[in-house]
């Protein structure tokens, strides 16, 4: 009997649902990083989301919860995901440093380095990088075939032949003020007209 393309997805899920819990584990055995007691912050989202958000390092709200964007940019993100019409269930978000550090330059760059890891059980079509340090951390992992993401705010750019990226402005540096708020919508923004163009398979 002919297996369905449905049987096909389903059986894609549940290995990047496998391969996720594996990288848990992992993380949270990892003994790289200054970090004590505290278990790392681990990503959040669909497994297999097309859009991947990808910050620095974790706030106390993150750290308490153990969950990445747990908190108000989770919150000012899903607002700001709802306004643009993106369905959250194609959303997952994660950190380059998941270990609460009290110096993120701290974290040991074999444990950063598993962003890649998470970029292939992932496979999202776009990575939106928050912020200078995320970029910088990012361009420094040089994914196969990727090529190096410049910071400019607000524009698509093609990361890797299967993945595309945005720029935008730190989300956590953009809650307190107004012109900080302004400047990141109108970066982020444009993974809404991304999104609309996105083909429906």
């Amino acid at each position: 009997m002919p297996v369905t393309d449905d049987e096909i997805r389903e059986k894609y899920l549940e290995r990047a649902i496998r391969e996720l819990n594996t990288l848990t584990r992992e993380l949270q055995a990892c003994p790289h990083c200054p970090r004590g007691n505290l278990m790392p912050v681990l990503g959040s989202g669909h497994p297999q989301a097309d859009i991947m958000l990808l910050k620095h390092s974790p706030l106390p709200s993150e750290i308490e919860e153990g969950v990445a964007f747990y908190g108000r940019a989770g919150s000012a993100l899903m607002k700001s995901l709802k306004r643009l019409s993106i369905d959250p269930l194609a959303v997952y978000g994660t950190l380059c440093v998941k270990c609460p550090l009290s110096d993120a330059s701290l974290a040991d760059f074999a444990c950063v380095a598993r962003v890649v890891e998470e970029i292939a059980i992932v496979q999202p079509k776009i990575v939106v990088v928050m912020g200078e340090p995320a970029l910088r951390i990012l361009n420094g992992l040089k994914l196969a075939l990727s090529r190096p993401l410049e910071p400019r705010e607000g524009e698509i750019q093609a990361f890797t032949p299967t993945v595309d990226a945005l720029y935008v402005p730190d989300i956590d540096d953009s809650l307190d003020e107004e012109g900080a708020k302004q400047r990141f919508w109108r970066a982020f923004r444009m993974l809404g007209k991304w999104y609309e163009e996105l083909p429906p398979y």
